[in-house]
């Protein structure tokens, strides 16, 4: 396409100026191309890491899973390990309350041992006050016959129990072995009752 320019003679001036002008279109042209094509680059690169950031996001969402599977397990595990406190401190105060239980019983039982001792004592003090008083009213030889079949210690304990003057009576009819065996029983008993312990 011609410009006809009537009447008008081109400048230098002009001439500079639409060179510019030219010169400023080429430069934009190519910056717009170039715009154009890293817009496309982006655009390509979008799409693919948008196709990349999917299995990105698998990813992360594998993770997060891992994660909250751990989490979930470990969880599961102090759940488990609180059951198991909680079942041994049932077990604890279980066994804690049978012993307590044993422990009563045992000292029921230690106290009505005590009470069956003591009535046995007892029976048997009765018992040995009947059989020395027996052997008080016997006539003196006739209890001494039973005392020297006695061992001394056991003898001795009956002539400890006598009324003073049957004891005298029953120790003069015996012989004279037995009757110096039970003196030294008597008298063995007797020495360290004076004694103060120190």
């Amino acid at each position: 396409m011609k410009i006809i320019f009537k009447n008008h003679k081109l400048g230098p001036l002009t001439l500079l100026g639409a060179v510019f002008i030219a010169s400023g279109g080429l430069r934009l042209a190519v910056q717009d191309v170039a715009l154009i094509a890293d817009a496309s680059t982006q655009n390509a690169a979008g799409a693919q890491h948008e196709q990349q950031g999917k299995p990105e996001q698998c990813q992360t969402d594998e993770d997060l899973q891992r994660v909250l599977d751990a989490l979930l397990e470990r969880e599961e595990l102090v759940a488990i390990s609180e059951k198991q406190i909680k079942q041994r401190l049932s077990a604890v105060a279980m066994m804690e309350g049978e012993a307590q239980d044993r422990l009563k019983e045992a000292e029921l039982a230690e106290e009505n041992l005590q009470k069956t001792m003591t009535l046995s004592q007892a029976i048997a003090e009765d018992d040995l006050a009947r059989l020395t008083s027996v052997y008080e009213r016997m006539k003196p030889k006739s209890a001494a016959a039973l005392f020297q079949e006695m061992q001394p210690e056991f003898a001795a304990g009956f002539i400890a129990r006598m009324k003073p003057d049957s004891a005298a009576a029953v120790l003069a009819s015996l012989d004279a072995r037995s009757a110096y065996a039970i003196s030294v029983v008597l008298a063995g008993r007797n020495a360290n009752a004076g004694k103060i312990e120190e």
